[in-house]
């Protein structure tokens, strides 16, 4: 039975790599039926969103999508496309595979880990409050003088309840997918309210994949330093959505950047699939651009889909073509300016060819 899947191509470089990932999803043996909604700057100008009620509507109907990046317009209106995308659909939890595969020139090569990131809290709640207004200075009277009188403020909300379901859900991944530790990443010796709340809900989470997953816990200052020192002793990293957002492009350097990162925004039956990479529109219609991020992201959604083989099939003929070096884009060869780099869909057409 086929899958039908939205297909959401973004601006920038995500039509043309859009177009790369579904050629080679196609050939990967699932049977997808592509339902294609446009988003973004192109429809702004159209519609008068970046973001039509249409592409969320059909992405709740589907409940699964595979997502081009998006250009977050510049000034007022959307804070980000893909944050309103995440809260629209309740998309709480961001995961972000680091993977390092043969081929890529990084500093280590020991490197398989997933963080998972909360979504909807934290400082990126957009509860904010200008210098000089009103709402500022009824916080600043109720902080005995610890703020300053002309500072500008952002609350962080982090909640008992956000804070169970997202280490819920990275014991869950890690159980599933055959990890072996969830370690969960904050500041409670500073921020003694919030991620201590964060670290005290963990642990009461963690009593019940006793005997299944180990946990443990690290500051995120010294998590740091663990990943650019030895990042092979790690697995799964829960945390709230800051820390999530800095140390998940923090990973994706430890393997290569952002071009082979992939990701995805799961809430509890419906799931977005896309690269961590932005919309490089300086780069739109060259043919240029890396597609190995979407396509692996494809392959978090075919696995989603429960089409395991598939997904296999198209990881290890994408790890193959890295491996080998030869058709891959400019960014993966030994240097930028080699000759021999080829484009976009050069580089999915040699994917598609090691799949046979």
């Amino acid at each position: 039975m086929a899958h039908t899947v939205t297909l959401v191509p973004g601006d920038g470089v995500g039509p043309e790599l859009t177009a790369a990932a579904r050629r080679v999803l196609d050939a990967s043996g699932a049977s997808i039926e592509w339902e294609v909604q446009e988003a973004g700057l192109a429809v702004m100008e159209e519609e008068g969103t970046p973001l039509p009620e249409r592409v969320l509507e059909s992405i709740r109907r589907n409940k699964v999508a595979l997502k081009g990046p998006i250009t977050t317009p510049r000034g007022g209106g959307f804070r980000s496309v893909n944050v309103a995308l995440r809260k629209a659909l309740d998309l709480y939890a961001c995961l972000r595979p680091c993977k390092h595969y043969p081929g890529v020139r990084t500093r280590f090569e020991d490197v398989d880990l997933v963080v998972v990131r909360e979504n909807t809290e934290d400082l990126y709640a957009g509860v904010e409050f200008e210098e000089g207004t009103k709402e500022a200075a009824q916080v600043i009277s109720l902080s005995d003088d610890r703020i300053r009188h002309d500072a500008a403020i952002s609350i962080k909300p982090i909640s008992a309840f956000a804070s169970e379901r997202i280490v819920d859900f990275a014991f869950r991944y890690a159980r599933d997918n055959g990890r072996r530790k969830v370690t969960a990443v904050a500041k409670d010796n500073i921020m003694k309210a919030t991620d201590g709340l964060f670290y005290r809900t963990a642990r009461e989470v963690a009593k019940r994949y006793e005997g299944q997953v180990e946990y443990h816990e690290w500051l995120v200052d010294a998590m740091c330093m663990q990943l650019v020192q030895k990042p092979e002793l790690y697995d799964v990293l829960v945390m709230p959505n800051l820390y999530g957002d800095i140390l998940s492009d923090l990973c994706a350097g430890l393997v290569g950047g952002l071009g082979v990162a992939p990701g995805a925004n799961l809430g509890d039956d419906i799931a977005v699939f896309e690269p961590i990479h932005g919309s490089a529109p300086k780069y739109a219609g060259q043919n240029k651009v890396n597609p190995t991020a979407l396509i692996l992201s494809g392959v978090l959604m075919l696995r989603h889909l429960g089409e395991r083989e598939a997904a296999d099939r198209v990881e290890n003929a994408a790890a193959a073509v890295i491996a080998e070096g030869k058709d891959v884009t400019y960014d993966l060869k030994p240097t930028r300016d080699d000759p021999t780099a080829v484009g976009t869909s050069e580089m999915a057409d040699a994917i598609i060819a090691r799949m046979g």
